[in-house]
């Protein structure tokens, strides 16, 4: 659901995307398309994968029949040669390379002791080092466009500690993408490039956000971030460059005032997941605090142990240990790995998978549904230590407990 028009802007004009198969990129690949604007497809996907959809061919197939010209290229950021080929064979075509959109990226949010290097280098070779690498090969080109941008999907540089020390891995390599932002906006002004940076105020229904959270009802469509790239990339580099936008607030300026259409379900539009590195201002209004009757914790405990099931069992597959603090201070463990499954008061008998810290006064509302796990970690409430992915597994978890607690 696209609210901004078409105005044909980039009618003509050609873009390189990076990470075009799927998600936010081929979103913008599409909005532009329907410009008549040219699309380098740049990404790895040239053979379908099993659980993702899209391809580059397929996206091509999709940019050309919204009106635009496509040229599918397999492209890893990490390959400088590859970046290269694709760059010539979009010179041959098109005749050249106006606007760059850096969307590719790696993700594992992840704390030091459980980021291997394989995976910190991965991050860091394709965020940090292939925005580099691209806008540095794609420069010779952009020079010679009268309409030159380069666009980051990356977030602004908060130097809030806590968005560090959660998965400070991530964060350098988002960061770096960012600091390119930072650092061409200001060199590459004699040759009148925009660089600019755009980061969703909220999760966006991606991959990643599938992966992590298993669920995108409380995310947006991709659209927004496409929306808000589109009006970006309209604008005269000359004036509009090293600006760190967030697609809600471009789309506001825009005059849109009604977001709800973009809301994957337009009934938690009011309680959309926040995305990182955003500081959410205030506390959760919405939560309810129960903790002033005391004793709802062993309560709480009492009724997940009647709520396990092997099913339950199979689907989780993770020991989660809780460190609650406040008023109701104390330990607690929740085995959905081993045996018949167990919980209680104490450390699991199995090394945890995830170790979650809590106030009590949130503990409670977090299993009866009231507040949303993943809302509560975005927020600095729920700090996690260990696999984040099966701590994520809770929000599942949680909706099947919500009637039963």
């Amino acid at each position: 659901m696209s609210l901004v028009a078409n105005t044909g802007k980039l009618a003509g004009r050609t873009l390189f995307i990076t990470g075009a198969s799927r998600g936010i990129g081929k979103a913008i690949a599409l909005k532009a398309a329907k410009d008549g604007a040219n699309v380098v497809v740049a990404a790895k996907t040239a053979e379908p994968h099993p659980k993702l959809p899209g391809t580059i061919y397929t996206t091509a197939e999709e940019i050309e029949a919204l009106g635009g010209k496509a040229l599918p290229c397999i492209v890893d950021v990490r390959e400088e040669k590859q970046i290269q080929n694709a760059i010539d064979e979009a010179v041959k075509k098109f005749n050249g390379i106006d606007i760059l959109v850096n969307n590719a990226s790696a993700i594992s949010l992840t704390g030091t002791a459980q980021t291997d290097m394989k995976r910190y280098d991965l991050m860091h070779n394709i965020n940090t080092r292939g925005t580099f690498l691209t806008s540095k090969l794609c420069l010779p080109l952009l020079k010679n466009s009268n309409h030159a941008h380069i666009l980051n999907l990356s977030p602004p540089l908060n130097m809030n500690p806590y968005w560090f020390s959660i998965h400070v891995a991530y964060t350098m390599a988002k960061y770096g993408m960012s600091m390119c932002v930072l650092g061409m906006s200001e060199e590459f002004k004699p040759y009148n490039i925009g660089v600019n940076a755009l980061w969703p105020k909220t999760a966006i229904a991606t991959a990643a956000i599938e992966m992590l959270t298993g669920d995108t009802s409380t995310s947006r469509k991709p659209d927004i971030v496409a929306d808000a790239a589109y009006v970006m990339l309209a604008q005269d580099p000359k004036k509009y460059t090293g600006i760190f936008a967030i697609d809600e607030d471009v789309i506001k300026k825009y005059g849109i005032s009604d977001l709800t259409p973009y809301a994957c379900d337009p009934s938690n539009v009011n309680n959309l997941l926040p995305d990182f590195f955003l500081d959410v201002p205030g506390e959760n209004k919405d939560a309810v605090t129960k903790a002033e009757s005391g004793g709802q914790i062993p309560e709480l405990f009492a009724a997940i142990g009647k709520s396990i099931t092997p099913d339950l069992i199979k689907k989780t597959q993770a020991v989660f240990q809780f460190n609650v603090k406040g008023k109701e201070e104390g330990v607690w463990h929740l085995d959905l790995k081993n045996g018949d499954g167990s919980c209680g008061q104490g450390e699991p008998k199995n090394p945890p998978d995830a170790t979650l810290t809590m106030d009590s006064n949130n503990f409670a509302d977090m299993f009866a549904g009231k507040l949303k796990a993943t809302n509560a970690f975005m927020m600095g409430k729920l700090k996690i230590k260990g696999d984040l992915q099966k701590a994520m597994k809770l929000e599942k978890m949680m909706k099947s407990l919500k009637n039963k607690v």
